[in-house]
């Protein structure tokens, strides 16, 4: 009995066992099933981080998705009209001449952009008008098929500003790897992936190494979406020499090597693109003006260059200084060498004249400053010797919130006062013109700004300035104050004694600042209120300072 029963029990434990390996067999399975598409996609480059493509939040305001139309899979895009058809079966063209192939696919998309994507495609077609001459002469150049001009479409509906959700950037869709590998440079400052001339000569560079290594252009587009690593093990494992019979042979490969829906639908994609812009009047667009494209000058723009400054030195507003050079990510140029910035003709003497300034590079360097958690502007500029209305003006904020985590760009030492302005020198100049006191020793501008009744806040801004510093001899506009009330009130001041200040702590107050607002020694504010180093001042207290 008692064998009978161990056996029963032993039997009943390795059943659970099965039972429980089974389990163990479904659940790996089911995950491999879950994660398999991303097992499918070709990973050809290194992992991209978040921060070095997606850190904009500091003045790269300009960044957008791409359309969401660029990553549909049209499967029923309507009836065609007879005149469609027509254009769809047909191969005319003048400028053109990539071999085509009619196919179920390129059907679908011709059918998606002329009809349910139309007012994309439309937005597409304005958007590349001032890009499409440049970028058909750099083909021509090279003697490569002009119809390559489509492929921004087919990337990005021309969009010099667009990222995918994988990193890809600008006009191309170059990832960060390959764009370096091609000459772009991508970092901080800079994303030349978006500089639409210096990024075009890289993708023709790219897709004649992918013409090369393949032999045929629409095996080297299949390429440049999947990687050539991704078709070139493809077509070993099935024995194909072309695009079309690989897709129809994609089915034979393993997951591991199998062709991704959006590579199968690439060249599809760019054919009908390609058909429809050869066709555009038949179709009921608006044909493009070949004249219409970009007019600029280049520029060697030196490292550090204050480019807001440089925009309105010619006349510019930033968001046109902006359009015309979306490769830069910050309002000054990277501080560790040249870069190119385009221009319009008719501004190049007046930025010219700007670069030759000591005024356009303001600062000796500029570091990247990672903030962390307690930091606040005021806790920054101090622990760096930059004011606050500078950290802001080269980071282009102008709100007082920071998160940790974000970069902001501290100036380097040489300059304490702000970014110079055209606005900012016109102030100026206009206050040297109409200067009606001269600075003399002990002055401070809260000094100056009680003996004649105006804010000190109104007397910075009347004056151009940043800094609350005077030399002895400075020139200051004294705003609604005449010569001769001028010379009345200095007169008058001669005999002013000192006078006694009761002055309420703020918050983040210290005695330094206190000092620097009055224009006294600190050592002078702790004789006067009996304070030793080892002093504590809160808001709310009240400090004496005597004041001229």
């Amino acid at each position: 009995m008692t064998t009978v029963k161990k056996d029963k029990g032993s039997k009943m434990l390795n059943s659970l066992r099965l039972i429980a390996l089974l389990a163990i067999v479904s659940l790996f399975a089911g995950c491999a099933a879950k994660t398999a598409p991303v097992a499918e996609k070709e990973i050809s480059e290194p992992t991209v981080q978040v921060e070095e493509v997606l850190d904009v939040e500091v003045a790269d305001s300009g960044v957008e998705p791409l359309d969401p139309e660029l990553e549909a899979a049209p499967q029923d895009s309507g009836e065609l009209t007879p005149e469609e058809e027509k254009v769809l079966y047909s191969s005319s063209g003048i400028y053109f001449n990539l071999d085509e192939h009619d196919t179920k696919e390129v059907q679908q998309y011709f059918g998606f952009f002329t009809h349910k994507a139309r007012k994309t495609f439309t937005r597409w077609l304005k958007r590349s008008e001032p890009f499409l001459p440049y970028v058909r002469q750099v083909l021509k150049d090279n003697d490569i098929p002009e119809d390559l001009a489509m492929l921004p479409f087919a990337e990005s509906g021309y969009n010099a500003w667009a990222y995918s959700r994988v990193g890809a950037g600008g006009m191309w869709q170059f990832m960060p790897y390959t764009g370096r590998k091609f000459g772009l440079r991508v970092d901080w400052w800079v994303d030349e992936r978006r500089d639409p001339f210096k990024s075009t000569h890289a993708a023709v560079a790219y897709l004649k190494v992918l013409h090369n290594m393949f032999g045929d252009w629409h095996l080297a587009l299949a390429a440049y979406n999947a990687g050539e690593g991704k078709i070139g093990r493809a077509l070993k494992k099935t024995g194909c020499d072309n695009f079309f019979d690989l897709t129809k042979n994609n089915y034979k490969l393993s997951r591991r090597y199998r062709l991704r829906a959006e590579t199968k639908n690439y060249v599809p994609k760019f054919i009908a693109i390609s058909k429809i812009f050869k066709n555009l009047e038949e179709l009921g667009f608006d044909k493009i003006d070949w004249n219409n494209g970009i007019q600029v000058e280049t520029v060697k723009v030196p490292g550090g260059t204050d480019l807001l400054a440089l925009a309105k030195a010619c006349g510019l507003k930033w968001s046109e200084f902006n359009k015309l050079n979306p490769h830069f990510r910050r309002q000054v140029s990277p501080p560790d060498g040249t870069i190119n910035a385009y221009l319009p003709e008719r501004v190049m003497a007046n930025a010219a004249d700007y670069l030759e300034s000591p005024s356009s590079r303001p600062f000796a360097g500029y570091k990247r400053y990672k903030i962390r958690k307690g930091d606040s502007w005021y806790r920054i500029a101090n622990r760096y010797a930059v004011p606050i209305a500078v950290l802001k003006s080269v980071n282009n904020r102008k709100s007082n919130l920071i998160k940790p985590g974000q970069y902001i760009m501290i100036p380097g030492k040489g300059s304490k006062t702000a970014v110079y302005t055209s606005k900012t020198s016109k102030t100026r100049r206009t206050a040297r013109s109409r200067a009606n006191y001269r600075v003399r020793k002990g002055d401070t501008l809260w000094d100056i700004a009680s003996r004649y009744k105006v804010s000190v806040r109104t007397l910075k801004r009347a004056n151009g300035m940043y800094s609350s510093r005077l030399k002895i001899g400075q020139k200051l506009y004294i705003p609604d104050n005449s010569a001769r009330r001028s010379a009345k009130s200095i007169a008058k001041a001669e005999n002013i004694k000192q006078q006694t200040v009761n002055y309420r702590v703020r918050r983040g107050d210290n005695l330094s600042k206190i000092a620097r607002r009055f224009g006294v020694r600190v050592s002078s504010l702790m004789k006067w209120n009996r304070l030793n180093s080892k002093s504590i001042i809160r808001p709310g207290d009240k400090i004496k300072v005597y004041v001229r």
